[in-house]
């Protein structure tokens, strides 16, 4: 019997007891895109719907442990990197990555939970700006991180497609900024493909739901779901897109915690 291979896809990310964001958010979206998803862990966070009341950092050397692990014996067809907290850890994660020579890297700037509270050390904005960012493929901010990222204010929907271009590290990573936090209700994430200089609106309608927990842990783990599929970077963020809007739309019927709660990661397979 001839054997099949998986595409697989590694988060390397944060822990979210909850389950609705991090490495659970990210493995939930993998298979229901398809994929085998692999991890490896980078802090434990004391977290629910409402709030973050803890991070407990993994030492770098486990979380570097953990992605050789993974990558010498499973391989990766492409890796979202999430919640990375310290300098240190985004230099080991740069790395131990670098023999591999990945193409299809995916990053989630993350830097504050949907909760309002903050994930990522000061000092480590830089380091990620200056050493990871330039080696990756796609990074997936939103508007608060864009903001960041960028040094811009973001206060409409024109703003997006001016500040998107200057987060491309000189137009050599592509850019998926999210709409989310404005206030339209028709809401339009601007991609900027930087291999081929496009730029794409991604349209929607807003859903008025408490349930955005782990949306851009959802969002960037479908986008490197669809990468591994070996779909290109355009049909990639727009089947990525399709399935997160789904994921919102569903999971708005439903009540868990008291706070923000999930989306729909199973929506195409179970009500």
């Amino acid at each position: 019997m001839k054997k099949i291979r998986y595409k697989r896809v590694l988060t390397i990310a944060g822990s979210d007891p909850s389950g609705g964001a991090g490495i659970q958010a990210d493995l939930k979206t993998m298979s229901a895109c398809g994929c085998f998803g692999t991890s490896a862990i980078t802090a434990v966070v004391d977290e629910n719907t409402v709030g973050v009341y803890g991070v407990h950092p993994i030492p770098v050397n486990f979380v570097k442990g953990q992605i050789k692990s993974v990558m010498d014996d499973i391989g990766a067809d492409a890796i979202k990197i999430g919640m990375l907290h310290s300098s240190d850890l985004i230099r080991g994660i740069k790395e131990t990555l670098a023999p591999y020579q990945l193409r299809n890297i995916v990053l989630d700037p993350v830097m504050v939970a949907t909760s309002g509270d903050k994930l990522l050390l000061d000092e480590a904005i830089a380091t990620l700006k200056s050493e990871l960012i330039p080696s990756v493929r796609v990074i997936t901010p939103n508007i608060p991180e864009a903001e960041i990222l960028s040094g811009q204010r973001i206060s409409c929907q024109a703003d997006l497609s001016k500040v998107v271009k200057s987060m491309t590290c000189g137009g050599k990573v592509s850019v998926l900024l999210k709409a989310g936090h404005l206030t339209e209700d028709e809401l339009t994430d601007i991609f900027y493909n930087a291999e081929t200089d496009e730029m794409i609106e991604l349209k929607s309608q807003r859903v008025h739901t408490r349930n955005t927990h782990g949306t851009g842990c959802t969002f960037s783990s479908a986008v490197a779901s669809q990468l591994a599929q070996g779909l290109d970077l355009n049909d990639a963020v727009r089947a990525a897109k399709e399935y997160i809007n789904k994921a919102i739309v569903d999971g708005a019927a439903y009540e868990i915690g008291k706070g923000h709660g999930p989306v729909h990661h199973f929506h195409p397979f179970w009500k």
